[in-house]
């Protein structure tokens, strides 16, 4: 991981000093909360920048602060269809008669000068007039001609229907700030104020793989006690769809030296590595012995279901670093691993700024949900309206961690929060869509 480098600087921080900040700390029944917090503190993002066309800024997180070249509007103009006018002559207890003497359109004014008892026909984005302060809509007017029209008493009041000139954005003020990721309404606004080329961070690029002698690659022959490998494809989905370049490294046999030569490879190539599988207790102790022999790793059992088996540090070779995220191997404690762990400091390393959690609904659960305290569950559910409209929300039946069928079905998360006890129907209980994350 080449173009890491510290914030403001600072000293790079390790696990072990992460960690000694916890009163409690114990790495074999670790609180989400805590494992989120240390990850949190030992991120540090990627310092790169690159310049791209517009069109292909979507997603990307900016670099730097844009800061407006020009007023947005360039002038005063219509907000309606209508007649502008001077507001002046409005009087709230009687109608106004006016003259009509031209016509103002967008991207062509009207350049003559509008008197006492005269207004001009606009449209809708077309500069103001001279002296012009006020718009009455087109369909507010009575006994309208080519030659005049007459507004009501109280129809319209000074200023109605115009739009100031830098309303939106004024020329030398921030438009957008560092961090953002770029959404189709901010390529939008990066248009309006004729900016072409954005600067970005270059993309976060995360290598993976598998590890396990039972693990076989679609197109392999499906040998007896033997599964294909499903944990890579959404993996592979999830680093895409959070705008990160990906680096597919297969399945990595349970061998000492072939594992060595993948974490080098990927340590050497990516910013930060994610496997899956070999770091659950029982299981070959090769992977665990790899992480720990090139890095600073720590090997938890987070108070979590699913997903307890977990490792997380950072490793090195040949002068590179990357950060490692080693995830459980069954397929659904692959993705809620991922979507709690590990994808707010991905975003983090990717220069976003406010990374937030994803935001969460109070809603009804339709059933009892069974739930014991100590450990936060993260149940699949699906997310409907009942007969009255009410939200409510129903486990996708089976919640074990190989159930896969279940995630692909489900449309949102339960989440159980540590503390909780079984929830009783009825009850109300936290939801976390997949819109936005799967």
């Amino acid at each position: 991981m080449s173009n890491v480098s510290p914030a403001d600087q600072n000293p790079p921080r390790t696990l072990s000093s992460v960690v000694n900040c916890l009163s409690d700390y114990d790495p074999d029944a670790l609180p989400v909360a805590d494992a989120q917090a240390i990850i949190r503190q030992l991120i540090q993002p990627i310092n790169a920048v690159e310049k791209i066309a517009l069109r292909s800024a979507l997603g990307r997180v900016l670099a730097l602060d844009i800061v407006s070249p020009i007023n947005v509007p360039s002038h005063d103009n219509s907000a309606m269809d209508g007649y502008a006018l001077h507001g002046s002559e409005l009087n709230p207890k009687a109608d106004l008669s006016l003259k009509i003497i031209g016509t103002a359109y967008a991207g062509r004014a009207y350049d003559g000068k509008v008197g006492s008892g005269e207004c001009v026909r606009i449209m809708t984005g077309a500069v103001m007039p001279g002296g012009c302060d006020t718009v009455i809509p087109q369909e507010f007017v009575r006994d309208a001609s080519d030659a005049g029209m007459t507004i009501p008493a109280g129809a319209v009041k000074l200023g109605d229907n115009r739009r100031l000139q830098g309303e939106d954005l004024k020329a030398g003020t921030p438009a957008l700030q560092k961090g953002k990721i770029l959404s189709p309404a901010d390529l939008g606004l990066l248009a309006s104020l004729g900016i072409g080329e954005v600067p970005v961070q270059r993309r976060l690029r995360v290598a993976f793989f598998s590890t396990g002698d039972e693990l076989r690659s679609i197109g392999e022959t499906l040998d007896e006690g033997c599964v294909y490998d499903s944990n890579r494809y959404t993996l592979y989905g999830m680093l895409i769809r959070l705008g990160c370049d990906v680096v597919d490294m297969g399945v990595i046999k349970d061998d000492p030296d072939v594992l060595e030569a993948a974490f080098r490879t990927a340590c050497e190539n990516a910013d930060a590595i994610i496997t899956s599988g070999g770091v659950s207790v029982g299981e070959a102790d090769y992977t665990k012995q790899m992480m720990a022999q090139l890095g600073d790793v720590g090997f938890w059992k987070i108070g979590m279901r699913p997903g307890r088996p977990m490792a997380f540090g950072k490793i090195a070779s040949n002068g590179k670093e990357a950060y490692l995220f080693g995830l459980p191997g069954n397929p659904v404690a692959v993705m809620v691993t991922f979507y709690f762990l590990a994808r707010q400091a991905l975003l983090h390393m990717m220069g976003a700024s406010a990374v937030a959690a994803p935001p969460l609904l109070r809603v009804v659960s339709q059933a009892a949900i069974r739930k014991r305290p100590g450990r936060t569950e993260y149940q699949r559910g699906i997310l409907s309206r009942n007969s009255d409209g009410i939200q409510e929300v129903r486990i996708t039946g089976s919640q074990g961690s190989g159930v896969l069928r279940s995630m692909s079905e489900a449309n949102c998360m339960v989440v159980l929060e540590h503390d909780r006890a079984e929830v009783k129907a009825g009850e109300l209980v936290d939801v976390i869509l997949f819109e936005g994350l799967i």
